[in-house]
């Protein structure tokens, strides 16, 4: 039975090749100077920066540029946005980029008037916003983590071995959003994969938590066939507009907090994914694909009826003669099939991690209780070897 729930999701989408327009109105209702926030300069090189800056001219705005913010957004480069913030009196956040650059600009525009350290207000104890909030505008370059119409917002410390996100109210979502899927086009293969599999993961983290009718279940397996057949398209033609578009929109989809209505939802394969990178500063969605079927292996019998019902109603097991497990169990297999046909990374000694590391790893991994199992610390520890 759905539980009682309010829903509020405030972030206008412009979606399209000519989503750019939407820009300039978008910008008449804020302040003249713009902090404008972007990557590691692939916006230069693809011209998209030279699409932006325009607009922004054009709209007299005073652009005061924030570069550099890296895949795992730092705590050293949050509190130096933050300067850059308050002392150019910055009005409005345009984040050119992938879901670092989002999270990064969201992260920076509930930061920068804080009256005590960010981080642990924020990410240590995790509070609510108490101050000054600078509105945030996303133009997108790259899909997976739907950062473009949520308030999350993930924050990696290096000295305290954390990477960790706070999800904030609808007051800190993106005021707007540019999705244009020809932005994503020179989008290294490497990076697109691990935005797909960053998108399933957000939606199975989602669905396999409780076992009752849920629309948002329905909703769910839907948008994980559509971006499983998107996927294989995008795979071997990146610049196939339909596939890249669909997987954009079901990106956006996956995390704009719609299919979490009515569900405790899990989120351990996160938790495991970004302690693992809080030593390895690996890929977001890398890995999330790296810890995801060890983890699920693991959780599948707590929530076997869930599982059978993702076998059948996303993989097309069929299910004559056999047993839940075996229903189950076949699902999982053509999960792995599918991640290794994109050629996602299946294991976290791939990604740098040692077996040196794993009792840290395991410590810097925060036990969630919305999925079918609260995990010991042992168990942490047994899904992270069989991940090596």
């Amino acid at each position: 039975m759905l539980g009682n729930f309010t829903y509020s999701n405030p972030t206008r989408l412009y979606f399209g090749k000519e989503a750019l327009n939407g820009l300039r109105s978008e910008l008449a209702k804020y302040g003249e100077n713009v902090l404008l926030v972007y990557g590691g300069g692939s916006i230069k090189k693809n011209g998209i920066y030279e699409q932006v800056i325009p607009v922004l001219t054009k709209c007299g705005k005073n652009i005061i540029e924030d570069a550099g913010v890296m895949p795992n957004p730092t705590v050293e480069k949050l509190y130096g946005g933050c300067n850059l913030a308050k002392d150019g009196k910055v009005d409005f956040i345009l984040a050119v980029g992938g879901g670092s650059v989002c999270d990064y600009a969201k992260a920076v525009s509930v930061s920068a008037y804080c009256e005590e350290d960010p981080w642990e207000k924020y990410y240590i104890r995790m509070e609510d916003v108490s101050c000054k909030i600078i509105p945030v505008g996303c133009v997108l370059t790259m899909v997976g983590t739907g950062s473009e119409m949520n308030g999350g917002a993930v924050i990696t410390n290096h000295g305290q071995k954390l990477k960790i996100g706070h999800v904030f109210g609808d007051n800190v979502f993106p005021k707007f959003a540019i999705l244009n899927p020809e932005y994503t086009f020179t989008l290294p293969k490497y990076q697109m994969i691990a935005g797909i599999y960053d998108t399933f993961n957000h939606i199975t983290e989602q669905y396999f938590s409780g076992d009752d009718d849920n629309t948002s279940d329905y909703i769910a397996e839907g948008l994980m066939r559509s971006l499983i057949h998107s996927s294989r398209i995008a795979e071997q033609n990146p610049s196939d507009y339909e596939a890249r578009s669909n997987i954009m929109w079901t990106a956006t989809w996956a995390l704009n907090t719609l299919i979490a209505q009515g569900k405790s939802t899990d989120w351990m394969v996160h938790m495991l994914g970004q302690a693992v990178a809080a030593y390895t500063d690996a890929t977001h969605g890398m890995t999330l694909a790296a810890v995801s079927l060890p983890y699920y292996r693991h959780i599948m019998p707590h929530g076997i009826g869930k599982f059978r019902r993702f076998a059948e109603n996303v993989w097309d097991v069929d299910a004559d003669g056999k047993s839940d497990l075996q229903i189950a169990s076949e699902g999982l297999a053509r999960m792995e099939s599918w991640m290794k046909e994109l050629g996602l990374v299946m294991n976290i000694g791939e990604l740098g991690a040692t077996e040196e590391m794993l009792d840290g790893i395991a410590d810097a991994t925060f036990i969630m209780k919305g999925g079918y199992k609260a995990l010991t610390r042992d168990e942490i520890l047994d899904i992270l070897k069989a991940s090596m």
